[in-house]
This record gives C-alpha cells, sequence and structure tokens, in this order.
C-alpha cells in the first residue's frame, strides 16, 4: 500500500473542478426524471437527452403516457437500447403510479424500486435529485472509480456504495456522485487513461490493486 492523499484532498479536488454539479439528464420534473433515468441503463446520458424531448412531446405526464401503445414508446427510444424491456416498464411504472400513487412519483426508496424497471440506482438518484433525500447512486463507472482510487474493496457495486457512504459525510453524497460522474468523463476515462495527467490518480492513488485505504468517518 503506497502513501496516499487524505480522502479530503479528494473532496478539495472534486469541488474545484466542478463547483456545480447539475444533473446530466434533461428532466422537467420527478416524473421525467425517473423516466430519463430509467432510459440511461446502458446508454450515455447524451443520448438519452437526445431521445427525451421527442418522448415527453408525445407524453410528458403519466395520464399521457399511457394513452401511448408500447410500440410507439419503443420506437421513440429505440436509439437508446434494451427498447422492448424499457418501453414496457415506462408504460406500466405510468399505470402504477395513476392506479397506486394518485399519478405522482411516489418519495419512498421502497415503492421506487416496486416499479417495473426501477432498480435501487435509479431509486436513488430520483430520491436524491427529485426529493432532496441522502442518496449515494452508484453505477458501474462509478465504482470502476471508486475501485481505482482505493476507496472501496468491494466486488460490486452495493458494497461500493456501502464504502462511500462511509468515508463521504451524508450532506457530500449526491454532490460526490455528480462530480465523480464528471470527473470520470473528463479525467479518468475507462480506456486510454493516463494516469499522470489525471487530477486525482497523479497524486500516487494507483489504478487498482493499490490505492488509498478504506477510512471510515468517526
Amino acid at each position: 500500500m503506497t502513501t496516499n492523499p487524505p480522502i479530503h484532498e479528494i473532496g478539495r479536488i472534486l469541488d474545484e473542478l466542478y463547483p456545480e454539479t447539475p444533473i446530466p439528464l434533461v428532466h422537467a420534473d420527478s416524473y421525467t426524471l425517473l423516466v430519463a433515468v430509467l432510459l440511461s441503463a446502458q446508454c450515455t446520458d447524451k443520448r438519452v437527452n437526445l431521445v427525451t424531448p421527442h418522448l415527453f412531446a408525445r407524453a410528458h405526464t403519466p395520464e399521457e403516457m399511457v394513452q401511448l401503445e408500447v410500440a410507439d414508446i419503443e420506437a421513440i427510444i429505440r436509439p437508446c437500447g434494451l427498447a422492448p424491456r424499457k418501453a414496457r416498464a415506462i408504460h406500466e411504472l405510468s399505470q402504477i403510479l395513476l392506479r397506486e400513487h394518485d399519478g405522482r412519483v411516489p418519495p419512498s426508496f421502497d415503492a421506487l424500486e416496486k416499479l417495473p424497471g426501477v432498480g435501487h440506482k435509479t431509486a436513488s438518484v430520483v430520491m436524491n435529485q427529485a426529493f432532496g433525500q441522502p442518496a449515494f447512486p452508484v453505477d458501474t463507472h462509478i465504482h470502476r472509480l471508486a475501485t481505482r482510487w482505493g476507496l472501496t474493496s468491494g466486488k460490486n457495486v452495493e458494497q461500493t456504495e456501502r464504502d462511500l457512504k462511509q468515508i463521504f459525510p451524508e450532506e457530500e453524497w449526491g454532490r460526490r456522485h455528480l462530480q465523480m460522474i464528471y470527473f470520470g468523463r473528463e479525467h479518468c476515462p475507462a480506456r486510454g487513461h493516463d494516469p499522470q495527467k489525471c487530477p486525482i490518480c497523479k497524486l500516487g492513488l494507483g489504478t487498482g490493486d493499490e490505492g488509498l485505504a478504506i477510512v471510515p468517518r468517526p
């Protein structure tokens, strides 16, 4: 294990590079955010943002979405990949929102994760961004960075989420999630990564097995 800068140095760098952290998915409210995050599974945010204006022009509420045929939704969202499954999920969750939640997105992890196509990561994004609840959404990209920087020894995103929640204060979770997304795209990509040009990796964090030891908060 190498000697590495403390956790607060990572936070300082992230805050310096990304003092503002707008969510990269274009949306107008909790429902359109939910749909956009669902569409982002195995798809880039950039592509989702090209598709959702067409979808939301046709239907931007659960009431309007259920009036569309699943095939119509599928045709619109096809560029996002996994279109048949995502289209069914969007249509079915819209029906459930109308039937069980008065047409509103429920501010509850449990209720959100019961919706078709909505996993823990999607629910975490919605809870944090739409309802201001503490959450640290972790996808494969954040898992990769956390592992590369030695912030987790977890073998899956669930363990990584637990470790990051121990390391960073609760009030930072949502901000760190978005900062790590931006940082990974611009400075710490999966392929073609040069540690000496990365503002964090060049500090000696290692690129895999070596890195920062997990230092949970007291």
